[in-house]
C-alpha cells in the first residue's frame, strides 16, 4: 500500500521539533522540565504524522516508546541519568536489530527507513552493516559525552551535534544507494512485458 509522502519541511518539523522543544525548555528551566516537554512533543509529532500521512515510521514508534518510558523514570525518580542514557538504549537497540538481522541473513534497514529506495540484496546488506556500525558508534559516543560533560553540553550535543552527524552519514551513503540501486518496475511495464511473453 502506498503511503502518503509528507512535505519535506513537515517531516523535518516532526523530527527536529521535539529536539528543539527539549533544548529551549532546558535552557529556560531545567532538564526535568525539558524531559516532560520532550515527551509531550514526541507524542504530538507522532499524532501529527499519523493525521497527515496515516502512517507512523517504525523508528519513530520505537523512539517514542523509549522516550516515554525513560522520560517517566526520569521524572518519577527525579534522576537525570535515565533521560541521558535513553539515546544509548535507542542506538544500541537499532544496532542490535540490524546486526542481529544480518547474522540470520535478514536486512531490516528497509523496514526501519520505510524502504525509501530499492537496492539489490548485496546493497541492502552493505547498507545495513554500515548503519548498524553507525548506531553502535553513536551509542558509545553518547555514553562518553554524558558521562564526561555537563548536562547543558550534553543537551547541546544531542540537539546540534547528533542531527548533523546523522545527516552527514546518511548523505555519505548516497553513492552506495546509486551503485546498488534498482529501478522500480511500474505496473504498465510489467503488463507490457507479460504481453510480449504471451506473444512470443
Amino acid at each position: 500500500m502506498d503511503k502518503t509522502q509528507p512535505h519535506p519541511l513537515f517531516k523535518l518539523a516532526t523530527e527536529l521539533g521535539p529536539l528543539l522543544v527539549f533544548f529551549f525548555v532546558n535552557a529556560k528551566f531545567n532538564l526535568f522540565a525539558a524531559t516532560g516537554a520532550f515527551m509531550v512533543a514526541i507524542v504530538a509529532a507522532m499524532i501529527a504524522s499519523y493525521v497527515v500521512t496515516r502512517h507512523i515510521p517504525i523508528m519513530a514508534i520505537v523512539t517514542g516508546v523509549i522516550v516515554l518510558v525513560f522520560g517517566t523514570l526520569t521524572l518519577v525518580l527525579h534522576d537525570e541519568t535515565f533521560i541521558k542514557v535513553k539515546p544509548t538504549i535507542i542506538y544500541g537497540l537499532f544496532a542490535a536489530i540490524l546486526g542481529g538481522g544480518l547474522l540470520f541473513g535478514r536486512s531490516f534497514i528497509a523496514v526501519m527507513f520505510d524502504q525509501m529506495f530499492n537496492l539489490t540484496p548485496q546493497g541492502w546488506r552493505i547498507l545495513t552493516l554500515r548503519w548498524a556500525l553507525f548506531f553502535a558508534g553513536m551509542a558509545v559516543l553518547n555514553e562518553i559525552v554524558w558521562r564526561t560533560q555537563s548536562t547543558d553540553f550534553w543537551v547541546n550535543f544531542k540537539v546540534f551535534g547528533v542531527t548533523p552527524i546523522t545527516m552527514i552519514f546518511a548523505i555519505a551513503q548516497m553513492p552506495l544507494t546509486k551503485r546498488y540501486g534498482v529501478e522500480p518496475v511500474s505496473l504498465e511495464t510489467s503488463e507490457a512485458e507479460a504481453g510480449d511473453v504471451r506473444k512470443g
